[in-house]
């Protein structure tokens, strides 16, 4: 028979397969839609009986991955009013569970519960239930607009977390032992739950994959790009303007500027917090408001904002190869071009002899790969975790190291997301045919027992002992790897 849940709104019917239970596509919220799209998150619409939980439910406004990047990373993009939902997954007669929530990842411009690598039903047949949420994305969850709340998004992920303290009871899991989870701007976003007074108690444990604590920006240099957004659509910079235009074009214009400042990274036009913080290839995310976000994660963490709270966090070896090998951009890379790129993008002195020393065979494209990972990722990383530890925080930190052998990706951003779900055979377009999965197993592994007790399964970090779990058909825990080369950044 399929379960039936009380949860804030009536009664939700979800389905029971092999002894996990799904309940899919729950508002916690109400519509966000006309005037409420540019407002906090209100309370969700009460319905009367059953609400079937059988299908995903709609996604934020978004475009789906462009070409060439759509052939190997999923989207899910559903139309919809009902887009403020969580989908949950939970063993069986579950009682008194862990819980894991995850935000998903796309830039903040795109993301969705739904995406077939998500499922967590690996997770619920391993003891855990599993929460995926979504939240607005673009310019309604992270532009500045006047008359309207700042970081929108985040305030929905807010919202997302209190709805599972007071509803999870009802799936079987436990309120007070919820672990909070992430990758790229959804590991961005964990950084920051973890230093916003808005998120306290939320949460006990945190996962940051591939994600740093330096993601965000001034409210002036993010006024920027909303007021160049605001300009295309031929609008003032105002909620009342941006809640009477149709979405889809929203989405159009603010893809036009992200377009824009990835061609012509000019701090004088767009901001250098813009640049920075959006690590080149992010036009819309969070903000520092003094409200949601007092300040850069990183500086707070190191200040002692959830110096309890254990962290697991670590990056793909290869991060940067998703978004220069499939497009083309790596194979244009010449030697003579290289030095240009570090004074571009300002890269330390002996970055491009290093990088290029340490893999003499290597072609250009590569090395500048490798640079751009451990500036974009592995460095803000392991910032992060050093900022935690300084305040008395448990780090444990991991590398995925497995290569693809599907376009040329190698360890590229997003390729440990089907192991960590256990989900292989709905990722085998970036994965192969031939993914190894004894290494879900152990990655999936890993995250399971850190949601159950805050401990993956290796020793710690610190900065004096930096023991890193390197994830890769024969998996070890090595000491600092490419230290040399990390340590040029600081």
């Amino acid at each position: 028979m399929d379960p039936v849940v009380r949860v804030s709104g009536g009664l939700v019917r979800g389905v029971n397969r092999g002894g996990v239970s799904s309940f899919l596509g729950i508002p916690y919220a109400a519509p966000a839609v006309g005037t409420d799209r540019y407002r906090a998150p209100q309370p969700v619409v009460p319905w009367e009986g059953e609400r079937a939980a059988h299908e995903h439910g709609p996604t934020a406004a978004q475009s789906p991955y462009p070409a060439p990047i759509d052939a190997v990373l999923p989207s899910s993009v559903a139309p919809g009013d009902d887009y403020l939902n969580v989908s949950v997954w939970a063993p069986e007669g579950a009682d008194g569970l862990p819980v894991m929530v995850w935000i998903p990842g796309g830039a903040f411009v795109r993301g969705a519960n739904s995406v077939p690598t998500y499922d967590g039903a690996a997770f619920a047949r391993d003891g855990i239930v599993v929460v995926g949420v979504n939240y607005r994305l673009g310019v309604p969850g992270f532009g500045v607009l006047d008359g309207a709340p700042t970081n929108l998004g985040l305030r929905d992920q807010i919202a997302a977390l209190e709805w599972v303290r007071d509803n999870v009871a009802g799936f079987g899991g436990a309120p007070d032992d919820v672990t909070v989870f992430g990758e790229s701007a959804g590991g961005m976003s964990v950084a920051t739950l973890m230093a916003s007074p808005g998120a306290d108690g939320l949460f006990r444990r945190a996962v940051i994959q591939s994600g740093g604590g330096t993601a965000v920006c001034t409210l002036d240099d993010a006024r920027l790009v909303s007021a160049e957004i605001a300009a295309r659509l031929g609008v003032p910079a105002t909620a009342e303007a941006f809640a009477a235009l149709d979405p889809e074009a929203v989405v159009a214009a603010q893809t036009a500027v992200g377009l824009a400042i990835q061609a012509d990274p000019d701090p004088a036009r767009w901001g250098a917090s813009v640049l920075r913080g959006g690590l080149g290839i992010m036009s819309l995310f969070p903000v520092v408001d003094g409200d949601i976000v007092p300040g850069v994660p990183e500086d707070r963490l190191r200040e002692g904002a959830g110096a309890g709270i254990p962290l697991l966090i670590g990056t793909t070896r290869d991060e940067f190869r998703l978004f220069l090998v499939p497009t083309g951009v790596a194979a244009g890379v010449t030697a003579e071009v290289l030095p240009l790129l570090g004074q571009r993008y300002g890269w330390p002195e002996q970055a491009v002899r290093t990088y290029a020393a340490n893999r003499p065979t290597a072609a250009p494209g590569d090395v500048a790969a490798a640079i751009l990972t451990d500036a974009a990722f592995r460095a803000p990383t392991t910032r992060l975790a050093a900022a935690h530890h300084a305040a008395g925080g448990s780090v444990q930190l991991y590398e995925f190291d497995w290569a693809t052998d599907v376009a040329g990706l190698g360890a590229s951003h997003a390729l440990e997301l089907p192991f960590v779900f256990d989900t292989l055979e709905a990722a085998t377009a970036m994965v192969g045919q031939d993914a190894p999965q004894h290494l879900a197993d152990q990655v999936h592994r890993a995250w399971v027992d850190f949601g159950r007790t805050g401990d993956a399964g290796w020793p710690r970090w610190t900065p004096e002992h930096p023991a890193v779990m390197a994830f890769d058909v024969e998996s070890s825990v090595v000491t600092g790897p490419r230290a040399d080369e990390l340590g040029l950044w600081g």
